[in-house]
């Protein structure tokens, strides 16, 4: 029986390589979803076989931007946690954590359905549904948000929230470092603006997470 061969990992400057092409396909996508691979070699700095010598497709690149924002979620989601706080503070906290992810591959949002499927969208953003939920769930029984409607349903309607605050971002409507989408999510929530903008004044001078330089 013939064993696998194991991947070789990646030489410094392949890694360089794959590296900028992913930075630049985040950038120009967000500019123009239909941009062809050539088009992105050459925005890369690269030769049009060393693009697909990487990424051998549209799906591949979209793919590894996909992974890549998974990965990247879910990082921020461990440093974000906060889950000894008040329910509103922890949503706060939560919203800080993802509004940085939600700006650097807010590109996806042009593309998700058409190219990646909503499948995969949602494996994507499971681990942000289940955490939000949690957070609303608990700030339900504790009586800080209110419970007209379902977390798992109010989790969304956040979420479509967030996601029409990334589009303002993408249409210059709106620029932001994230505390007034951290208070229109608490308002959204159920929490008085004034108790929501305390809130968010407070925990926003060590809130916003450093993005770490994706790979």
């Amino acid at each position: 029986m013939t064993r696998p061969v194991a991947r070789q990992p990646l030489r410094r400057n392949a890694r360089s390589n794959r590296a900028r092409i992913l930075a630049t396909a985040r950038r120009e996508l967000g500019r123009n979803p239909d941009i062809t691979l050539e088009e992105l070699a050459r925005a890369s700095g690269v030769v049009r076989r060393t693009l697909f010598g990487h990424f051998p497709g549209r799906e591949a690149l979209l793919e590894a931007l996909a992974e890549e924002a998974s990965e990247t979620l879910r990082s921020a989601l461990t440093a974000g946690a906060r889950p000894g706080e008040p329910a509103d503070r922890a949503l706060g906290h939560f919203v800080f954590s993802m509004w940085p992810v939600g700006d650097r591959y807010r590109m996806l949002l042009a593309l998700a359905r058409r190219d990646l499927g909503a499948e995969r969208v949602a494996e994507i953003l499971a681990p942000a549904r289940a955490v939000c939920t949690a957070i609303l769930e608990r700030g339900q029984r504790d009586g800080v948000f209110p419970a007209h409607l379902p977390p798992a349903v109010m989790s969304a309607g956040l979420e479509g929230l967030m996601v029409a605050l990334l589009e303002a971002v993408n249409t210059g409507e709106l620029t932001d470092a994230g505390a007034p989408v951290a208070v229109a999510v608490l308002v959204a929530a159920g929490v008085p603006e004034e108790k929501a903008r305390v809130v968010v004044d407070d925990m926003a001078p060590v809130a916003l997470p450093e993005m770490p330089a994706a790979e």
